[in-house]
């Protein structure tokens, strides 16, 4: 199939982009990579009457370590964040979720922003973002707000963000010292949305676990932020019992659908799964020496 017709709009600059987005509303939608908008374009999905491309948009490629964690812009490119070494060294659990993304030609044309924004809750940004508690800087005519990660994801593939809201920016904070993280999912095929996936990172101190964050994507039409199974884990070394207990706290609040892909009975096996593997994956390399 291919998309309705619409007009297509490639502003030179956010000004002028935060204009068409207040000026056209609901009948707009913001191009960046690409990856998420094009085929719901091609299958009608989505029917907009304008594509606001901010492609050619300067100063939304900025990705830049802080003194409190990371900043990365509208257009960063994932691949580009997947090789990028502040990435790795301020954000380990982003670094660990990236090769994750589908395939190297999508995570190429593919931004970070762009699937944040898109809040595809199988996805495996937005469970990061969650887990993180990361800082969405959305852009508009009247200026920028910021939004909690915690209030950004609203119900399935809907976000906080307003019409005339362009998603600039995402901010994400500094793993402390001490600091394992890991990412974990299970797909029919190898780059295949997940059935389920799991993002956990763990902060140690005297080889207990301090602090613990962990997410589910695939199993409800939100990332799913298990605070259950973090408070199980504190005061913690992960062994085999504390690992049970944190999938079981996780097991208590998941309610998956069934489709065609898997039953909803599967899905939650298997996030309960990646919890205690994702958990004690991240907490070996906490423990490892640096």
């Amino acid at each position: 199939m291919k998309p309705v017709d619409f007009d297509l709009h490639q502003p030179a600059t956010l000004d002028a982009a935060l204009a068409l987005l207040a000026s056209h509303g609901d009948e707009a939608r913001v191009l960046a990579g690409g990856q998420s908008l094009v085929p719901l374009l091609n299958f009608r999905l989505a029917r907009p009457g304008h594509v606001v491309d901010i492609g050619r948009v300067a100063g939304l490629g900025g990705l830049r370590g802080t003194p409190d964690g990371l900043v990365i812009g509208a257009m960063v490119r994932q691949s580009r964040a997947e090789r990028a070494p502040e990435v790795a060294a301020r954000c380990p659990l982003l670094a660990a979720a990236l090769p994750w993304i589908a395939h190297p030609p999508i995570r190429a044309r593919g931004t970070i922003c762009g699937s944040l924004a898109h809040a595809d809750p199988a996805a495996e940004l937005p469970s990061v973002a969650v887990a993180l508690d990361a800082t969405f800087v959305a852009a508009s005519t009247n200026g920028c707000r910021e939004i909690p990660a915690a209030g950004f994801y609203q119900a399935y593939l809907t976000t906080a963000l307003r019409p005339d809201e362009l998603l600039a920016a995402v901010r994400f904070p500094a793993a402390p010292p001490g600091t394992g993280a890991a990412f974990g999912e299970v797909s029919r095929r190898r780059g295949d949305f997940a059935m389920a996936g799991v993002a956990a990172q763990v902060t140690l101190e005297d080889g207990a676990i301090a602090d613990a964050r962990i997410c589910i994507s695939g199993v409800a039409g939100v990332p799913l932020r298990c605070t259950g199974s973090e408070q199980a884990l504190l005061g913690s070394a992960a062994d085999p019992g504390d690992l049970r207990r944190a999938a079981d706290a996780a097991l208590d609040i998941l309610n998956p659908l069934g489709d065609l892909h898997a039953t909803a009975g599967y899905r939650k096996h298997v996030a309960g799964v990646l919890v205690r593997r994702a958990v004690a994956e991240a907490y070996g390399r906490a423990a490892r020496p640096s």
